[in-house]
């Protein structure tokens, strides 16, 4: 498991995180203090706070090219492994 924070600041970089999120196969989530949703929901995400940053939670061991390509999005520099 892999988990760090995003921090989605517009609409256009939500419509590129589900974008991003729907070429991979295995589970994406995003949590907040109450709520965890799909991340691959364009509709969920939107009823997230999206001014805060939200944890980002990957279940796959083969996410490396992922993680890369989430770094746009991360608020914080030092990822958590889990």
């Amino acid at each position: 498991m892999y988990t760090t924070s995003i921090l989605l600041s517009s609409i256009e970089a939500v419509k590129k995180f589900v974008t991003l999120t729907n070429s991979y196969n295995f589970p994406i989530n995003l949590a907040t203090d109450k709520y965890k949703i799909d991340a691959k929901s364009i509709m969920g995400i939107f009823s997230l706070d999206l001014s805060k940053p939200l944890k980002i939670e990957v279940d796959s061991n083969n996410a490396d090219d992922f993680i890369r390509q989430l770094q746009q999005f991360q608020c914080d520099p030092v990822p958590i492994k889990s």
